[in-house]
């Protein structure tokens, strides 16, 4: 069991801020003061940024197994917005833990509560011919994405582990693509990708 975090490679990197000695301890300290048991933390990394009036502090958490947590803060404060990540991180961890331990629970005679899955159809999608007075959208940022073979119960999880609005997967069941994301009243969504044009 680990009880401390000590001896864990910490990488702070500031952007348009000095990352100075005592935000270095503070972070560090921090780090090393998360208790827990799973999952062990294999590398830490800590964004600081300022911009224009507002601070952000970032932490990416590489685990065990695989796992990724991270959680990001904006604030006025640079040691409250450490503070307030840092504690969104241990509850992400703290969910993550609980999960699993209800995954791998025995089941004694209980039924299992299987998730509604919705397909729509292109009836209900907007039509191309709308969208000609619309403005171009311009791209601003790109990013690659590991595409993981996941149960869409794994996907709901991995989406509460992480800042991200959607996670893209292969259903591990059906063997399709479909992306899941949380709905503005909380609960998820799964969109199916489907393989004919």
């Amino acid at each position: 069991m680990q009880k401390v975090n000590v001896n864990t490679p910490i990488t702070i990197t500031g952007r348009h801020v000095e990352v100075t000695d005592a935000i270095r301890e503070f972070v560090t300290k921090k780090i090393e003061g998360i208790r827990l048991d799973f999952p062990r933390i294999m590398e830490v990394k800590v964004l600081l940024d300022v911009q224009r009036d507002r601070m952000i502090s970032q932490v990416i958490l590489f685990c065990s197994d695989h796992i990724t947590i991270d959680a990001s803060t904006e604030g006025a404060d640079m040691y409250a917005c450490i503070d307030e990540t840092i504690t969104k991180i241990m509850r992400r961890m703290r969910k993550h833990k609980t999960r699993l331990m209800k995954k791998f629970r025995p089941h004694h005679q209980e039924t299992i509560r299987k998730l509604d899955e919705t397909v729509y159809d292109d009836s209900v999608l907007d039509h191309p011919e709308d969208s000609k007075e619309d403005p171009e959208p311009m791209l601003i940022h790109r990013e690659s994405y590991n595409l993981k073979k996941l149960y869409k119960e794994e996907a709901i999880m991995e989406l509460e582990l992480s800042d991200k609005p959607f996670v893209l997967y292969r259903n591990a069941r059906r063997d399709v693509l479909q992306i899941v994301y949380r709905r503005p009243d909380g609960d998820y969504s799964i969109i199916e990708l489907g393989t004919t044009l």
